[in-house]
């Protein structure tokens, strides 16, 4: 069975909680095999917003990408996501980091996620769960690790 990466972040709401609800409802799309802890992080792209809590899962699925990407949205969409702006603020987003060592190159879906490599808030705790990210992980500018800080109370 597939084993996909996926990207948690909330940063509207009770964030910690808009999180924790997202691995639960992962449950519906796969098998949870692996969750990060959760990270407190400086806003990307749009800074003049809330920290986000961001956090990292591995499911085993049998959705292909394409198919996961609708189950992610409408668990957005039931979490009360709606569109703002990009890199806006947000009750919920799930993003699909990697799908096996599949690379997929359709409109609207790139896997593996064509940023990940220069987000730490991603890499952060991607690394934490798949040691495969740990060099990416360890590549980062210190100032950009410097701004994902675990919260040890989960």
């Amino acid at each position: 069975m597939p084993r996909a990466a996926i990207g948690i972040g909330s940063n509207a709401g009770d964030a910690r909680a808009n999180v924790r609800r997202a691995i639960v409802e992962l449950g519906s799309v796969g098998t949870v095999v692996a969750r990060s802890g959760l990270y407190r992080t400086a806003p990307w792209g749009v800074t003049e917003q809330a920290p986000f809590v961001n956090a990292a899962v591995l499911i085993d699925t049998a959705l292909e990408p394409l198919a996961l990407l609708g189950a992610l949205k409408a668990i957005e969409t039931e979490a009360g996501r709606t569109v703002t702006y990009r890199w806006g603020p947000r009750v919920l987003d799930l993003d699909i980091l990697t799908y096996d060592d599949r690379q997929i190159e359709e409109p609207g879906l790139t896997i593996p996620h064509p940023r990940l490599h220069e987000r730490a808030f991603a890499l952060v705790p991607l690394a934490e769960i798949d040691p495969r990210f740990a060099a990416q992980r360890d590549a980062l500018a210190p100032g950009e690790r410097a701004g994902v800080v675990e919260e040890r109370a989960q």
